[in-house]
Order: C-alpha cells, then sequence, then structure tokens
C-alpha cells in the first residue's frame, strides 16, 4: 500500500482532506493515514465555520509549530517545553513573549467559528450519508453516452456531482456550459481546485514541470465540473440536473 512505499522511501505523508470528510479507503476514515492531514471549512464544503480549516497530526512536535504558524509565527504559541527552551536559550537578547520563529500571519479561529462547528459536527454523519445516497442516485442515472460513469464508488462522500465528458471536444465543452448557463444551474469547471494545477502562475513560477506530460489531468482540467451535492437537495432538483445533462 501507498503507506509502505512512504515507510520504504522516508516520504512524509500529508493528507489534502479538505473537501473529503467522512470518505473512507478500504474501511478507514481518509486523514488517518498520513503524518498529517488538513480539512477545509469553507462554507460550500461538507461542513462550515464559514471560513477556516482544521490540521490533524499525531506529531507533538508538528503541532506545537502548527500552533505557532497560526499566530504569527510566535515562540509562546508552542506547547512543546523542550522546543521552548531550546529557542529561549538561543535568544537570550529577546523578549520571550515575541520571538517569531517562522514568517507566518494570523491564521487563528474565532469562537464563533468554533460554535458554528461544533454545532455542524454532530449532523456530519448525517449529512454525508445524504450526500452519498444523492451521488448515487445521480451517477446511475446520468447518461453513460455521453459522460464517464464508471467511477470508483466505494467509501465516497462528495460534496459535490462530478461530471466527466466523454470524447470531450471543446465544442462540446461550450454546449455544455452554455446550457447549464441557461438553466440556472451553478458549476465549476475542472474539478476540484480549477483543474490541473502545472497551469497555474504560482505552479509555473516556482515548478518547471510540463503540464503536457500530463494528458489525463488536463483532459480533467478541460471537459470536467463539479456541481454542489448538500443534504437538503430534493430530488426533483437532481432529476432536473439529469434531464438537462443527459439531453445535451
Amino acid at each position: 500500500m501507498f503507506w509502505d512505499l512512504c515507510k520504504e522511501k522516508n516520504i512524509l505523508l500529508i493528507e489534502d482532506v479538505c473537501e473529503s470528510h467522512g470518505t473512507t479507503f478500504n474501511g478507514k476514515k481518509l486523514g488517518s493515514f498520513g503524518r498529517v492531514s488538513n480539512f477545509s471549512f469553507y462554507f460550500a464544503h461538507h461542513m462550515s465555520t464559514v471560513e477556516g480549516g482544521m490540521i490533524c497530526t499525531n506529531d507533538k512536535l508538528f503541532y506545537s509549530v502548527c500552533r505557532s504558524l497560526r499566530s504569527h509565527g510566535m515562540l509562546r504559541e508552542c506547547n512543546d517545553d523542550h522546543f521552548k527552551r531550546v529557542i529561549l536559550a538561543e535568544n537570550p537578547d529577546l523578549n520571550p513573549d515575541f520571538i517569531f520563529i517562522h514568517p507566518s500571519h494570523n491564521f487563528r479561529s474565532t469562537e464563533m467559528n468554533a460554535v458554528l462547528g461544533i454545532s455542524q459536527l454532530k449532523r456530519l454523519d448525517g449529512n454525508n450519508e445524504i450526500r452519498k445516497q444523492n451521488f448515487d442516485y445521480f451517477i446511475k442515472n446520468l447518461s453513460s453516452e455521453r459522460y464517464m460513469t464508471d467511477l470508483e464508488m466505494a467509501g465516497q462522500c462528495n460534496y459535490a456531482f462530478i461530471v466527466i465528458l466523454k470524447d470531450g471536444t471543446f465544442e462540446k465543452r461550450d454546449l455544455v456550459e452554455k446550457t447549464l448557463k441557461e438553466n440556472g444551474i451553478e458549476f465549476r469547471r475542472g474539478l476540484s481546485g480549477g483543474g490541473n494545477q502545472m497551469r497555474q502562475p504560482f505552479f509555473k513560477k516556482n515548478f518547471k514541470i510540463p503540464y503536457e506530460q500530463y494528458p489525463n489531468i488536463d483532459y480533467i482540467h478541460n471537459f470536467s465540473w463539479y456541481i454542489g451535492n448538500y443534504p437538503t437537495l430534493k430530488r426533483e432538483k437532481i432529476d432536473f440536473l439529469l434531464n438537462v445533462l443527459n439531453n445535451i
């Protein structure tokens, strides 16, 4: 398995679970495999604190450093006493209350965020079950002639419906988007995060990897969409969406 490879190659496994709350792999929840995992509480995701997110880890030192990073990189936020003593000893000329060990910003959450998150956490499993049922129904009734429907469904818990064109062309893509807009259906092209990250300015600036070498990722970038899936979504609205997509 992939974690065995990480151990063998000494690879630090970081899980991006921002949009996968409740999803499982081999019966185990995502976010519990790596040294570190992160969840997003953006308002369109499985649960929300309006903005913000959460980092999970069993590594005490990493946890301590994360506490610092969420508060301007200040040492006083760390709770690893040994680590703090080392840094204090190395910087006797600095005020212990204002030692900045990392360049960072203010990522601290608020009490209001916490109230919203704790409230929604109680309903997360039930809401996710509805999302799973919605997604199963959507994929089973989506045209397999026009779209890819042979997806790996085991453990899925998607907050959006996945639409991927078969034999995609830019003419077909433009027709799909035009039809969705005409029917008042909001969508995001490229699935999660805007598609092929290797096309993004930040990536091209820092890495020299030609995106053309990854045609599958680029296909998803051009010919796929996310459409919202949420717990209060009525079956008739899913049927309406299916009717629009299947008749394009």
